[in-house]
């Protein structure tokens, strides 16, 4: 803790010896939870869609931490093969995963299907998150004190799953409400797998980063416009998915964001997401229709 007892990123013990994965690790929230975590000597692994970028990255993170264990893999979570090449690839190649962070995704795009069929922003955001945390569970599994973090974000509550409709075929589109839909998504998921899990070495915990300026909102001209006045900075908005991950203090089915400013700002304290996210028939519901659409099965 710092001076003030509020979490840093000075509270995460060393790694050494341990694998993180953490995707959509090119920019934004992802890109400094890899460099974070890198200066604490964890293997870190940067799951990504565009592996130049990661590249580069990389290369800024072994220029600040010249001991630093820094690999780029490419993983397209729209695409459920490339989640199976990255998922066979990766359990080939190593023999633990401590931390799994779920962190890419897309928000508010215009209207369109991911390789599979699935509406974008649920098909990136939830299922090829949830397909690749059911791939690498075996390795998950026999990795102790191992975790999977699920970066959602405030954005949950105006989401409402229509589960006739969830490629919105049937339905004029709406991208913030589809992205609100995957956002809870994610809560569903971490709050049903700490259910089924029943007290099992390995948790899955949520986090958000309130309101950071960030390479994602670049379909959204409001957030853009507000940013300069309202956001906190990346730094800031990592440290929610960081305390999820390496706090040793941190619970299964936990849910972690700023502490400030209706959770829009601030150090990250764990804390309620809105009570739909807490419908274990809805998450029930979606845990189903998740494994029939992947082809992945916990």
């Amino acid at each position: 803790m710092n001076n003030n007892g509020n979490w840093t990123a000075d509270n995460i013990a060393d790694q050494s010896g341990r694998v993180v994965v953490v995707t959509g690790s090119t920019s934004g929230i992802g890109e400094e939870t890899a460099r974070i975590v890198a200066g604490k000597n964890a293997t870190v692994v940067m799951a990504v869609r565009n592996t130049v970028k990661g590249e580069k990255v990389a290369d800024h993170i072994r220029a600040e931490y010249p001991a630093a264990d820094v690999t780029v893999r490419e993983l397209d979570l729209s695409s459920l093969d490339s989640v199976r090449s990255f998922a066979d690839s990766f359990l080939a190649d190593c023999d633990r995963l401590d931390v799994l962070v779920n962190n890419a995704g897309v928000m508010m795009p215009p209207y369109s299907k991911t390789d599979d069929g699935f509406e974008v922003q649920m098909g990136t955001n939830h299922l090829g998150h949830f397909a690749l945390t059911g791939l690498l569970k075996p390795l998950l599994d026999r990795t102790e004190g191992s975790r999977i973090v699920n970066v959602s974000s405030l954005a949950h509550r105006f989401g409402n799953i229509d589960f006739d409709d969830l490629a919105w075929e049937d339905r004029d589109y709406n991208t913030q409400r589809a992205y609100g839909d995957s956002k809870l998504a994610n809560l569903y998921f971490t709050y049903e797998f700490t259910r089924r899990s029943n007290g099992g070495g390995l948790i899955a915990v949520a986090a958000h980063p309130g309101w950071t300026a960030t390479e994602l909102q670049r379909h959204s001209g409001l957030f853009q416009f507000f940013n300069p006045f309202l956001a906190q900075t990346v730094d800031m908005g990592a440290l929610p998915t960081l305390r999820a991950g390496f706090d040793d203090d941190v619970s299964a089915g936990e849910f972690y964001g700023p502490a400030k400013a209706r959770h829009w700002r601030g150090y990250p304290v764990a804390h309620e997401s809105n009570a739909r996210s807490h419908d274990q028939a809805s998450a029930e519901k979606l845990w189903e229709a998740s494994e029939q659409l992947t082809g992945v099965a916990f």
